[in-house]
């Protein structure tokens, strides 16, 4: 019953790749503007509850968790392509 804010978790500077990453733990192969991964500030901020992120040149793959139903973390998954279509 209580509101929770999520956030984006900010990546972290790889010195072997030369870049900014996030551990998806295997689950997303490609880069991609659209990976993301989010999680709440106030409770756990080490737990990631959703996460979404390419796999293939046409394919995602989106894991989720409680608080999030699949309903809901199939929206943000949606709602990530409204503004990042011609980024790519």
């Amino acid at each position: 019953d209580d509101v929770q804010i999520l956030k984006n978790k900010p990546p972290k500077w790889n010195d072997q790749v030369g870049a900014y990453v996030l551990n998806f733990n295997g689950r997303v192969t490609r880069a991609s503007v659209k990976n993301f991964q989010l999680y709440n500030p106030t409770k756990d901020p080490e737990a990631v509850l959703m996460q979404f992120g390419r796999v293939g040149k046409d394919a995602f793959t989106m894991d989720y968790q409680a608080p999030l139903c699949a309903l809901q973390a199939f929206g943000i998954a949606l709602s990530s392509f409204d503004y990042k279509i011609a980024c790519e």
